[in-house]
């Protein structure tokens, strides 16, 4: 099976916002992110996604888009961050939402109330 991938000067930042704008996809990039090749199967046991079916539009969207490398290895696939071709179109780009969603998740942190203590 040949999965199509977009060559780097493909890569449309229209797609790639569209792509990341997805909180779903949003935290497997934040896996992905930690680096290397991380199979499908344990990409959604991190992200806490039951089912595999549910995925399926969410990997080709991310693989469009330019945003991740999906390959096959054996009955699996082999998921990676395209770092460096997002970096070689959109400098800072990856960077600058990464760390936005770390400082959602302490904005929205804040505003969890504390338990009363009865």
């Amino acid at each position: 099976m040949s999965l199509r991938h977009p060559e780097r000067d493909q890569i449309r930042i229209e797609s790639v916002l569209s792509a990341l704008g997805n909180p779903v996809r949003l935290a497997v990039i934040r896996v992905l992110d930690a680096g290397g090749e991380h199979n499908c199967t344990s990409v959604l046991g991190i992200v806490g996604v039951p089912a595999k079916s549910t995925m399926t539009h969410h990997w080709r969207v991310l693989r469009d888009s330019g945003v991740i490398w999906q390959q096959p290895s054996g009955r699996e696939n082999l998921l990676s961050l395209r770092r460096e071709d997002l970096d070689a179109r959109y400098p800072g780009l990856l960077d600058a939402i990464l760390a936005g969603v770390v400082g959602d998740e302490a904005l929205e942190a804040s505003r969890t109330p504390l338990p009363s203590a009865t």
